[in-house]
């Protein structure tokens, strides 16, 4: 277990309170998570047709919020795709096997 040492502990009496300092995009945080509230409560009230608009725009707001992550996985994107390419083949020819074991299965029993 690693300690780290802190220069001033909690209850020193000289220790300053820190102020919370907003960042220039936390309006886009705001204004996102809102978004995605009102398009919860008009899924619920079943108004799909705007809370599925409304909710599309929440999602927007997040990811011009989050856009180095948005990048990162669009970015990370491709390999994951070679991934499931790779794993659909092997089970395409998993299921090809099995078909060509299950006909010389039929063939040995009916003779």
């Amino acid at each position: 277990m690693v300690v780290v040492p802190l220069s001033k502990t909690a209850t020193d009496p000289g220790a300053k309170p820190r102020a919370k300092v907003l960042k220039n995009n936390d309006w886009l945080r705001f204004a996102a998570a809102g978004t995605l509230a009102t398009s919860g409560v008009l899924l619920v009230s079943g108004k799909s047709r705007a809370g599925l608009i409304t909710a599309l725009s929440g999602a927007v707001l997040v990811m011009l919020d989050q856009h180095e992550a948005v990048s990162a996985w669009w970015n990370a994107l491709p390999g994951y795709l070679e991934e499931v390419q790779t794993l659909l083949a092997r089970a395409q020819s998993a299921v090809e096997d099995l078909s060509e074991q299950g006909a010389k299965l039929r063939q040995v029993l009916n003779t």
